[in-house]
Formats: structure tokens, sequence, C-alpha cells
């Protein structure tokens, strides 16, 4: 393969045959070559294909100044949350979660801890984002002989919700998940329940909060048009359901500054009603 630019000594980008840039990586391989020279397969250790061309310009200048490890170790746990997950993650997860990996370890050899105070929250809201986190910490340990905090586990699953979300728009997971946690709290307190979180309407409640949520901090309103007549219907027929949904309209239009559209209202008053009665039948 032919090098079209060099990064450094150990990472390149070369063109494919669809002359579509790839980013290589392996340690040396670009010692004392140029532009147009070649590259010996055998001797890549890692190939990165961005599609996005806002990802891929961000990832070439990102890792050149990433050790290789921080480097194998973050595409090692991009690759183990595709499969766990199944789902397709966005190409800025290979800038967010690689330049955590690496600053987190820095920050740790320097006994420097950061507290993330939602950590019980993102074990309940991101269960399997969090178990990958662990595992993440297990191999970070094993690679890097460095232990990093659990708290780093929960940031790493914040990183993994975010990239499930849509392509190529970073969003601010850890403000999502607090406002997840306001709402939960509103509803369990209203209801004096507590949730089982193993259960299948538990975790569609906790999806349509999360991109509630977005929806909320990007200030944008999900509206559909035809919904007045169903919320009458629906508010009269779940009344403390609906009841409980005018405490979280109360509580965000005062904190946030934002003002539940009826649409919002309905489809939080049924998720609430049906999550609630699960709970306690």
């Amino acid at each position: 393969m032919q090098i079209y630019k060099i990064l450094n000594n150990n990472v390149a980008v070369v063109l494919d045959e669809q002359a579509q840039e790839k980013i290589v990586m392996g340690r040396g391989i670009c010692f004392k070559k140029k532009a147009g020279d070649e590259i010996s397969p055998e001797t890549v250790d890692k190939t990165f294909f961005l599609s996005a061309s806002e990802a891929n310009s961000k990832f070439q200048v990102l890792i050149q100044d990433i050790p290789l490890e921080h480097i194998a170790i973050g595409e090692e746990i991009i690759t183990e949350a595709r499969i766990r997950l199944g789902k397709k993650l966005n190409d800025m997860i290979y800038i967010s979660l690689i330049d955590h990996v690496h600053t987190s370890i820095v920050r740790c050899l320097d006994g420097v801890t950061v507290k993330n105070v939602l950590l019980w929250d993102i074990r309940r809201f991101y269960k399997d984002e969090f178990q990958i986190g662990l595992w993440a910490l297990e191999q970070i340990k094993g690679t890097c002989k460095v232990e990093l905090p659990v708290d780093e586990a929960g940031f790493i699953a914040l990183h993994l919700a975010n990239a499930q979300m849509d392509e190529g728009v970073m969003h601010n997971m850890y403000e999502i998940t607090r406002i997840m946690q306001e709402v939960v709290n509103i509803v369990k307190y209203h209801f004096h329940v507590e949730f089982n979180e193993d259960d299948v309407y538990y975790y569609r409640f906790i999806t349509h909060l999360k991109f509630f949520a977005k929806r909320l901090i990007e200030k944008k309103t999900y509206e559909d048009g035809d919904s007045d007549d169903l919320l009458d219907v629906i508010k009269n027929k779940y009344q403390n359901a609906y009841h409980c949904v005018e405490k979280i309209s109360t509580f965000v239009a005062k904190k946030y500054q934002y003002e539940l559209s009826k649409e919002e209202q309905l489809y939080l008053t049924i998720h609430i009603e049906r999550v609630i009665h699960k709970t306690k039948n």
C-alpha cells in the first residue's frame, strides 16, 4: 500500500483501490519513509476507515500525539462494544473514546482522579455500556499496567451511549443522564415506588427519557400536530400519571426554561402509566 500522508513514525494515511483514505498503524512503519513510498501490509497492526470526513480529519490530528498502546486499547473497546451492543456506533467514537482513554491513563499516572457523581445512575441507565466499561478497565490494567477507578467505567459507558445517538453529533451525555435522573426521581417520589430495572417497560421508559433529555438540551420540541384529542383522552384515563407529568413540566420549565409540548406530555404520560402499572403489579 502506498503512503498518502505520514502522521508520525507509527501512523500513515494510505489510499485504497477506490481512492478512499485509510489510516494504518504499526510500530515504525513510516521510519525513513515519505509520501509515495510503499508500506508492507505485514507491518500494519491496525487499520482504521472512518467514512465521515469530519471524524476522519479529527482522528488524524488526534492520533499524532497519542501512544500506540492507547490507540490500540481504545480501538479494542470500540470493537468489543459493537459486538456486545449489536448497534451502529458513529465514527466520532474514535475521537471521543480514544482521547478519553489516553487522558484518563495520563491523569491516573499523575495521581489525579475525577469523581463521576452520576456513576450510580449510569449503572442503572446504561447497564450494557457500563459492563463494557468495566471490561475496558481490565483491558487497560492488563495492557498498560494502570488501574483506573470504577468512575472511568461510567465515563466510558457515556461515550458508548453517545455514539448510539445521532450520526456525527456529539451530545452532552453527562447532562442528559442528570436530566434522566431528575425525571426518574420525580416519578419515584410521586408514586412512592422502586423500579424493577430489569423490566422491559422500565427499559422503554428510560430510552424515551434519553431522547426527551436530548431534545430538552437542544431546545427542540417533539411535535406531531394531531395529539390534542388523544391527550384529553389520556389525561382522563391516566389521571395520576398525568399529574406526575405536570410536576415534570413545572420542574423543567423552571430549571431549564423548556416547555413540554402536548406531544411530549402525551408520550411521557403513556410511558409513566405503563412502567408504574407494571411496577405495582
